[in-house]
């Protein structure tokens, strides 16, 4: 879990991954038997209409939720069978998440939001920290606070925060759907540049139709269940 694996391992596996849940007097499938392997620097990225899943299979992965079937195993840790205090262990040191609405800690500057990962395991690296926000763009803006920031500026801030600790595993639900088109894109351009550098594996889910064509790889889910995975060029689109 301390060091990412080469580029030829499989990182992370869903082995008949199902999750339901009840809405009221509905039950939701949000997955149905889903098999799914990652390698470690791969870019994956999940498409589909909203409710097909996208968000689950996140969730699942991040250990934050637990399939109701089948398995999960990101870093060699099988989440199903793993402690709470392994499966936070695992996200403090292994995991970044990227939020679409930002998620950041209101009364903390940009500089503290950044550094915050480390924090949470005792450890400083004001290098690191340094570094990113020069990369980030986000120097003079170190000492505000997240209410002082554009949109663009809050992503970018989050974009930090989740690689800080070089992470094996980058996570990120709709990354760009609160910015504009240069907003999104820059945000865009520092995760891939900072992935490849840090030698993550990204899963991001999205509904940008530019983004997912930027993936080494794109996962299309329908109704809780996988329905394409190869190269996004080739894929045939949503269900009819």
């Amino acid at each position: 879990m301390d060091s990412a694996p080469t580029a030829a391992q499989t990182l992370a596996r869903l082995t008949g991954a199902t999750r339901r849940y009840s809405r009221g007097a509905e039950d939701v499938h949000a997955l149905e038997n889903v098999d799914l392997t990652l390698a470690a620097g791969e870019w994956l990225t999940l498409v589909g209409p909203s409710g097909c899943g996208k968000s689950t299979l996140l969730n699942l992965l991040s250990g934050v939720d637990q399939p109701d079937e089948g398995s999960v195993e990101v870093g060699g840790l099988e989440l199903a069978r793993s402690t709470e205090s392994q499966r936070t262990l695992l996200r403090r040191r292994g995991i970044g998440i990227v939020f679409q609405s930002f998620h950041l800690v209101p009364h903390l500057t940009v500089e503290e939001n950044i550094a915050l990962p480390l924090a949470l395991d005792r450890k400083r690296d004001p290098a690191r920290v340094a570094e990113l926000l020069e990369r980030v763009g986000l120097t003079p803006r170190a000492t505000h606070f997240p209410s002082e920031l554009s949109g663009g500026e809050q992503q970018r801030t989050a974009l930090a925060r989740a690689l800080v600790h070089k992470p094996m595993l980058v996570l990120a639900d709709e990354p760009t759907g609160n910015l504009d088109s240069a907003s999104g894109a820059r945000v865009l351009d520092l995760l891939d540049e900072l992935r490849r550098e840090n030698g993550s594996a990204l899963v991001i889910a999205t509904h940008d139709a530019r983004l997912a064509a930027r993936a080494d790889r794109l996962v299309r889910l329908a109704d809780g269940r996988i329905v394409y995975d190869g190269r996004p060029q080739d894929d045939p689109g949503p269900p009819r």
